[in-house]
């Protein structure tokens, strides 16, 4: 079953995060666009350059009021010691939650049971709680923050609009369609 347009489901979590430890709920999702990034480890390979890669372009989401969050089954513990040792880590201004109980890596469908560790799955939250987008990746393909952020851009572009939607490659102004009978067999 798809995850789109489902609630986000209940979840406490331990979480660092600009130098301190804070406590997520599902709650904390609410009121406001957020992105949910689950990554497999600390102290990898693919992991870093794609938590730095998101950090690197943080500003443009933040001006979005979108939150971000990246999530492991590694603790905040180990969180706080890859940021303090990785140049890559520690550009990382978000909310690195620790899921070592893999509760929420479950609740996103992307756990690797036999592994204990998360598959590479981006969601997109509207301010409802509700999952807008779902992308899982096998854990060797790396994710582009740039292409996130213009998916983001998208799905509230579309939350604004109703009735219409973006086609491919659609960036922030470019035309839009509305479907409609007028349109069938004619793009």
């Amino acid at each position: 079953m798809s995850l789109i347009n489902t609630e986000v489901k209940p979840f406490k979590a331990n979480a660092f995060r600009a130098g301190q430890f804070i406590e997520l709920t599902e709650a904390d999702l609410k009121g406001k666009w957020s992105v949910v990034m689950f990554y497999p480890a600390d102290f990898t390979f693919v992991c870093p350059t794609e938590l730095e890669d998101l950090a690197d372009f943080h500003d443009q989401f933040k001006a979005l009021g979108v939150e971000l969050y990246g999530v492991s089954t590694d603790t905040h513990f180990a969180h706080k010691a890859w940021h303090d040792t990785s140049e890559a880590i520690g550009k990382v201004k978000y909310a690195l939650i620790g899921d070592p109980t893999g509760t929420i890596t479950r609740n996103f469908d992307v756990m690797i049971e036999e592994e204990g560790l998360a598959l590479r799955g981006t969601f997109v939250i509207n301010p409802e709680g509700l999952i807008k987008l779902c992308e899982i990746h096998d854990n060797g393909i790396g994710r582009d923050a740039s292409e996130l952020l213009r998916k983001v851009k998208a799905a509230q572009y579309v939350a604004a609009h109703p009735g219409e939607v973006c086609p491919a490659k659609w960036k922030e102004g470019d035309s839009t369609l509305k479907p409609s009978l007028d349109l069938v067999g004619k793009i």
